[in-house]
């Protein structure tokens, strides 16, 4: 596997650190990313943000080549975890794709200490209108702590449609109101800018990573 590009904020390898993945079609340096990452960094976690070889070959001048399948996916985020400088606990996760890449794989690593839990921003339960193919079976039996932040009005599982999902009881939801896949909010409806909504989820964050190492 080829070597992979970390960007870090926050402490040193001893700190807990959030090991952090991009969605299918943003690079590890786009805002969501970079706002989180700030945020949670601020929170005194280390967070290191990584992109797939394809969105790196996209940086590079390659061809905008769609993601290829979630299991070599999984083997480039293994690949991440070997390659990154942690002496402390580590969460993984990531943004939609980025987050369910990290789901699939983090039983094995759980079981095998190498992880403390797994973080997931914006989980893409079903592709966007298309409610009946669920990309849920593996997260009834999952056993890592699991918290994943998801927005009430996300097309990729609203509010309604998670309650009715069979989720293993090691997952917790913390709901963003109003927040789209993005997390972002309505600001006639809540009162909230973009910002303002994702400060607040970096708070729930933090703790929740902390409380986890």
């Amino acid at each position: 596997m080829a070597e992979i590009e970390f960007l870090l904020e926050g402490g040193g390898p001893s700190a807990p650190t959030f090991l952090f993945a991009h969605g299918a079609g943003a690079t590890m340096e786009a805002p969501f990313m970079k706002t989180i990452a700030a945020g949670v960094a601020q929170r005194g976690i280390r967070v290191a943000r990584f992109e797939f070889a394809y969105m790196a070959a996209r940086r590079s001048g390659g061809p905008k080549r769609p993601p290829p399948k979630v299991e070599l996916l999984g083997e480039e985020f293994r690949a991440a975890v070997d390659q990154l400088a942690c002496d402390g606990p580590l969460i993984i996760g990531g943004k939609s794709m980025g987050g369910r890449v990290a789901s699939l794989i983090a039983d094995e690593l759980y079981a095998a200490g190498g992880i403390g839990g797994l973080l997931c921003l914006g989980y893409p339960f079903h592709p966007q209108g298309k409610p009946e193919k669920l990309r849920t079976a593996h997260l009834a039996g999952l056993q890592t702590p699991t918290l994943i932040c998801h927005g009430t009005r996300d097309p990729f599982g609203t509010r309604a449609e998670v309650a009715e999902y069979e989720l293993s009881k090691r997952i917790e939801l913390a709901w963003v109101e109003d927040g789209d896949h993005d997390l972002k909010p309505r600001k006639r409806a809540t009162g909230l800018g973009h910002d303002e909504q994702l400060e607040r989820v970096c708070g729930v964050v933090a703790e929740w990573i902390r409380a986890r190492c």
